[in-house]
């Protein structure tokens, strides 16, 4: 994303550099009045005026004059994500299901559909079930809105070239995935993939609850069990993109088999199958909170279980990395908001002293979108620093 203290290095990439901090900020923060941009920019009116007036053309934002109030005097136009503007194309692959959804300027999905998987599904099921749903988010999204690239969100490694490296709950191995995708859709649009975990904290920490603040994880569970890392304001992935692969660390050699071929594995003890085992008939995580919600026995202790092996863990990413938030999404939502004094209690245990006092727990902003907030970041990435790159692209 365009930053403030980047600063143009040449003549001609002066109105470039200026719209993209305009579109950042917007994109960041919303719908802002020109005064407003005016101030944090440190630039003219008249200049604030032609840069939104640049991007509005570009179909990128839309400036209107607020209506009703009984200020006095001309109001400053308010500018905001287009709504018929250009979207991602963001798909958020689970081990049940891919969601593929459109998500606009800002972070907003404008309109999603859920694909159920089977289980262990096929990458060729996943390019299948992409490529027939394009067309239906085409149909739904705002008139005159276009796409302008597809973020995937995986849940597993993603190496470079778009090759999925290692996903074990689909059961995936070595699989180039962006190519495959660029062969069935045959639009042209670039693609990029990225780590569940990895987009969600990008995401959070761009418009969510990890907004401000320079040190944050984000604990992901789901069937499989990961963290996305920013450092010292900085996403850290590791040089081959394993870094937060946390569900994956053995705690007990001689536990239960994982689907990564060890045993013992984080993610067995906190994983969506550790909910699930726990209560009979339960066939969702959702069926098991609401269970342990309703007071049935065995999903209370169930939930508190979890919630207990889930602050041990914490203590240890707390010990290693000293986080200013940690956020807990997917299944560990639910089980935070049950059994919160369970998660905090183990935390504080085996955390280092004063560990805790630093950092706070919370849940997700975005809620269950945060990958696909994520994904649709790798999208709009090339735009916030150029936006006249629409300009170019269209003219190829």
């Amino acid at each position: 994303m365009a930053t403030l203290t980047s600063a143009p290095r040449r003549a001609d990439d002066i109105r470039r550099h200026n719209l993209g901090l305009v579109l950042a900020h917007v994109h960041r923060d919303g719908a802002l009045t020109r005064a407003a941009l005016t101030q944090r920019l440190g630039m003219s009116r008249s200049t604030i005026g032609v840069l939104v007036s640049d991007l509005a053309a570009l179909g990128l934002v839309s400036a209107q004059v607020p209506t009703g109030g009984e200020r006095t005097g001309r109001p400053s136009h308010v500018v905001g994500p287009s709504d018929s503007g250009p979207y991602a194309v963001a798909v958020d692959v689970d081990v049940t299901h891919v969601c593929i959804a459109a998500v606009g300027i800002g972070g907003r999905v404008l309109v999603r559909k859920t694909v159920a998987l089977r289980l262990h599904a096929t990458p060729r099921a996943v390019v299948n079930a992409v490529a027939r749903t394009l067309p239906l988010l085409a149909e739904r999204v705002p008139a005159g809105a276009w796409p302008i690239g597809i973020g995937v969100s995986i849940p597993g490694t993603v190496v470079q070239g778009g090759t999925v490296g290692f996903a074990p709950n689909l059961g995936w191995r070595h699989v180039p995935l962006r190519a495959m995708l660029e062969d069935a859709l045959g639009n042209g649009l670039p693609i990029s993939l990225g780590n569940d975990a990895d987009l969600s904290v990008l995401a959070e920490h761009r418009h969510g609850a990890g907004r401000g603040y320079e040190d944050v994880v984000y604990m992901l569970g789901r069937v499989g069990v990961g963290a996305g890392l920013v450092v010292g304001g900085k996403q850290m992935r590791g040089h081959d993109g394993r870094a937060g692969e946390i569900g994956h660390t053995v705690m007990n050699p001689n536990g239960r088999p994982c689907q990564c071929g060890k045993r013992g594995c984080v993610e067995t003890y906190i994983g969506d199958g550790a909910l699930l085992r726990g209560v009979r008939g339960a066939s969702t995580v959702a069926d098991v909170l609401a269970a342990a919600a309703a007071g049935d026995p065995d999903a209370v202790t169930t939930v508190r279980d979890v919630a207990h092996w889930l602050g041990r863990v914490l203590a240890g990413v707390v010990n290693v990395l000293a986080p200013e938030r940690v956020i807990m999404g997917g299944s560990f939502a639910g089980v935070l908001d049950f059994s919160r004094a369970d998660v905090i209690d183990a935390l504080a245990a085996d955390a280092i002293e004063g560990a805790t006092e630093q950092v706070v727990v919370t849940g997700p902003e975005l809620g269950d979108d945060s990958a696909l907030v994520g994904a649709a970041e790798t999208v709009f990435a090339p735009l916030l620093e150029d936006p006249l790159s629409l300009l170019r692209s269209a003219s190829v």
